[in-house]
Order: structure tokens, then C-alpha cells, then sequence
């Protein structure tokens, strides 16, 4: 199986040397034309992200790809080839159809179950096929992953549960509003983990998002990128009494809400639950607001507890996974090499074919007056001979045997497929 991966990733690479292998821009489409026109390439597919650069190839059977492939990334991007070879894993026959599957799968990415490289793959193998740079094998083995992808997702829960600080905060409001359709979202501060946080909300559904900030050109920005409203910080308070959902991350050293402030705020929504999370390292919430009824706070460290016990749940179900990637795997070895039997099936049924309409012909023109109803039915008698007769040949040179070369063979010699008498 000529099929091969070389290329590097966010496990073998740092971003220094990422970021000279990418192909980006006009040097995606050049790159994966020159790739394609090196001499053991038969087919190529190109796929480069931020954390990976993959060329997927099917050779021609001689040896050296892999060393061609690398002297032409070492020469393309003008980086040392010794440097290169520290960075390279190259995967080979099953062992690269394997790895493109659990690529595919998001079982080799940073965050396992992770949505994005799926898209990615597709996007890589649309440009292989407006490029004409991928043929039958990687056209099969790029719509293969993509199936085996989508029943990863569909089998399992790999991707089911928040894996981020920022989804695990959303996750967390679900769990106590339900649905977050019309609820208010108030960001305190303006960190990158809250804005993160706020985008999730919004997308998940909340009406209005609420931005305060000591800089209130700072809270301008933010509330243009989460589609939200700025306010003065020192009115935060007061705007607390319609929000039910509070991301805190104001880099202040003390506390900027005080038990006090909440029973306050909580008296005035008269008893309205509020979801309360203080990102913030020193805490800007006082820890024993989460003593007042119908306010739910949470800190940094338990976000994290969250993120922790779904990443173990990912991970198990990974495993699931990865048994879906090896039954995938099979069905693909078994078509592989069946395509070595396709030409003498098709050639055998041809003959047969042949032979047919050969002695019809001969029929009709020795006995005369049949009509178009009686020709039908022997030609359907015909055509039913035919295929009993080279259905036994045809399943046994399909079948994924030790002997099938010698089958095909076989086959090709007593049906005088190639080409003597």
C-alpha cells in the first residue's frame, strides 16, 4: 500500500519551526503543485494548520518518498534538512491510513474531540481536487476519514464536553438556567478569558451583554466584539439588579463585590438566581458570596475541576474511538487491494459479455420469427446464464486472500484475459 504521511505537529515542533514549514497563502497552492510533480508522487493532499503540516501521498512504488518529500520541504521553505529530521515523523502503507483517520478523527489534536480539524480536512481536500492533485486512492482515503470522522462524533461523546476555561463557565450556566435564551450577561473587567467566555454566552443564546471596565474606552471595544453594551464601572452595581450572569476578571488586588453588595443586589431581584464566575487571580469576588441563596459562584479553580473531569471523559471515550478507527481501517485494506482484481473482473465480464451476444446474434439469424417478446425472454435467460456462471470467479477474486494475485492470475490465464489464445 504506497499510501504516505510526512510531517510534523504541535507534539514533535514548536511554533518556531511551525510557523517556517506552514504553507500559507500563495505558497499553499505553489507547494502543493510542486509536491505533486515530484517523481514518486503520484497523488498529493496538502494539509496546514496552525499545530500541524501534513502532505498525504500515494507513490508509484519506488523507493525514497519520504526522502524526496523531505528534501523538498528542506529546500521549499529554505530550512535545514538536519533541523527538519529532529521535527519529521513519516507514517507508512496501514500506519499513514491510521493516522489520517485519527486525524480526522481529533484523536493526534492539541484538545482532544476538537471540531476545527475536520473542517480543516475538508478545506485541504477541496484544494487537492481543484488542483487535480488527488486521484482514486486519496480521493477514497480523504472521503473514508471524513465518514470515519463523522462516526466517531456520532458513536461516542469525544466531543460532548467542555475542555476550555471559557466553555466550562458556559457549560456551567446551562446547568443552572436550563437555557440561556433572554438572560443578561454582565462582563466585570475585561480579560481575554472572560471576553472568550461572553462570545460562548452569546452564542449560546443570552439577550444582552453588559460591559464594565475602569477604562471605559476599554469596555467600548470589548462590547463592539461580543455585540454589547458599555457602561460606566462605577454604575456596575446598580446594573447587577438585572443581570443573571456575572464573568469577573478585573485584575483589581482586592475585592470589588462584597457579601454585602450581593445580599443587597439579591434582595433587589428579589431572590432571581445570579451565576457569578471570578476568573480572576488574586479573586476580585468575596469567596462567601456563595452563602447567599439563589447566587452561584464559582472561581478559576473550579472551572478548572470541570475542564479536568471532562478532558478523563474525553480520553475514555477516545477509546471508543479508536476501536471505531481500526474496523475503518480494515474496510479500507480490503478495498485497497481489491482494486488489484477490478481490471480482470471487468475484462472477465466483458468476455462474457462478448461471448453472449456473440451466440444471440447467431440465434436470431439461424431461427427466425421470434418476436420482441420471446427475444426478450431469452435474452434474459441469456443475461442470467451469464451471471451465475461469473458471480463464482468474481466473489473469490474480491475476497481479501493471501492467494488472490495467484487467483487473478489464474483467472486471466484459463479466460484468456491477457491478450493470447
Amino acid at each position: 500500500m504506497n499510501i504516505h504521511v510526512i510531517g510534523l505537529n504541535h507534539k514533535t515542533a514548536d511554533v518556531s519551526i511551525r510557523e517556517k514549514i506552514a504553507f500559507n497563502g500563495d505558497k499553499y497552492v505553489k507547494g502543493l503543485e510542486e509536491i505533486n510533480s515530484l517523481h514518486n508522487v503520484e497523488e498529493a493532499v496538502l494539509l496546514s494548520t496552525c499545530n500541524r503540516v501534513e502532505l498525504y501521498v500515494y507513490a508509484n512504488g519506488k523507493s525514497g518518498i519520504n526522502e524526496e518529500v523531505t528534501d523538498f520541504l528542506s529546500t521549499f521553505h529554505n530550512v535545514e534538512k538536519d533541523k527538519l529530521n529532529d521535527t519529521l515523523y513519516t507514517y507508512d502503507g496501514v500506519e499513514a491510513v491510521r493516522h489520517v483517520f485519527r486525524v480526522a478523527s481529533s484523536l493526534d489534536s492539541m484538545v482532544v474531540g476538537e471540531p476545527q480539524i475536520l473542517g480543516q480536512l475538508k478545506d485541504a481536500f477541496d484544494e487537492a481536487l481543484s488542483h487535480n492533485t488527488s486521484g482514486a486512492v486519496l480521493n477514497k482515503l480523504m472521503k473514508k476519514a471524513i465518514s470515519v470522522a463523522k462516526r466517531v462524533r456520532t458513536e461516542t461523546s469525544i466531543a460532548e464536553n467542555a475542555v476550555s476555561i471559557s466553555y466550562a463557565a458556559v457549560e456551567l450556566a446551562k446547568k443552572i438556567f436550563t437555557s440561556l435564551d433572554g438572560l443578561v450577561c454582565m462582563l466585570l473587567g475585561a480579560g481575554e478569558m472572560a471576553e472568550l467566555s461572553a462570545k460562548h454566552l452569546r452564542s449560546s443564546g443570552v439577550k444582552e451583554i453588559i460591559v464594565a471596565n475602569r477604562t471605559f474606552e476599554r469596555a467600548c471595544v470589548i462590547a463592539a466584539e461580543v455585540n454589547g453594551r458599555p457602561i460606566d464601572f462605577n454604575t456596575f452595581k446598580e446594573e447587577m439588579k438585572n443581570t443573571d450572569i456575572v464573568i469577573c476578571s478585573t485584575g483589581a488586588p482586592t475585592y470589588v463585590v462584597s457579601k454585602k453588595d450581593m445580599e443587597s443586589v439579591i434582595k433587589r431581584r428579589r431572590n432571581k438566581p445570579i451565576f457569578m464566575i471570578d476568573i480572576s487571580v488574586p479573586r476580585n469576588l468575596d469567596p462567601d458570596i456563595n452563602n447567599i441563596d439563589n447566587v452561584y459562584l464559582y472561581d478559576i479553580d473550579d472551572l478548572q475541576g470541570v475542564v479536568d473531569s471532562n478532558v478523563n471523559a474525553r480520553l475514555t471515550e477516545a477509546v471508543k474511538a479508536e476501536k471505531i478507527v481500526d474496523e475503518e481501517l480494515q474496510t479500507f485494506e480490503r478495498w485497497f487491494y481489491s482494486r488489484n482484481a477490478v481490471p480482470t473482473i471487468v475484462s472477465l465480464r466483458q468476455i462474457a459479455e462478448n461471448i453472449k451476444n456473440d451466440e444471440l446474434e447467431k440465434l436470431f439469424n439461424k431461427i427466425s420469427g421470434f418476436d420482441d417478446k420471446e427475444k426478450q425472454a431469452i435474452e434474459q435467460m441469456a443475461n442470467t446464464i451469464v451471471n451465475k456462471l461469473i458471480h463464482p470467479p468474481t466473489a473469490a477474486l474480491k475476497e481479501d486472500t493471501d492467494d488472490r494475485d495467484m487467483l487473478i492470475e489464474t483467472v486471466r490465464r484459463i479466460y484468456s484475459l491477457n491478450g493470447k489464445e
